[in-house]
């Protein structure tokens, strides 16, 4: 299930988007696999439905799941990312790369950071 931190600066509903994708991403959501209602998940996590709502009308914009409707929301299969967002994404992590080596962070540190899958954390 997804966990929620109210101390996070992001809001709640991208909160949800985040978890349910990492989830899908590292396997314990497999494509075809029912969400959770909207309902059932809004009393569950002690929040608002509109805001689950928004969280699904997010990850099936994404492509990370499949509204049927009648029946509910199903897990989809990942996107793909593009080119241009992939080469993004890696000229963003050469600059956090660059600022963290500038505090003081050794290569290898990033190096055991990176193998860890950075999720040290969570």
């Amino acid at each position: 299930m997804v966990h929620l931190d109210y101390r996070d600066a992001r809001p709640i509903y991208s909160q949800i988007v985040d978890g349910f994708r990492d989830q899908i991403l590292c396997g314990v959501l497999t494509p075809g696999d029912k969400m959770p209602s909207v309902r059932e998940l809004a009393t569950e996590l002690t929040i608002n439905p509109n805001t689950i709502q928004r969280a699904y009308r997010e990850l099936e914009m994404q492509g990370w799941i499949v509204s049927v409707p009648g029946k509910g929301s199903f897990v989809g299969s990942a996107p793909t990312p593009s080119e241009a967002e992939s080469r993004g994404l890696l000229d963003e992590f050469d600059k956090l790369t660059d600022a963290l080596t500038k505090l003081g962070i050794s290569r290898q540190e990033l190096i055991q950071r990176i193998s860890e899958g950075g999720n040290r954390n969570a």
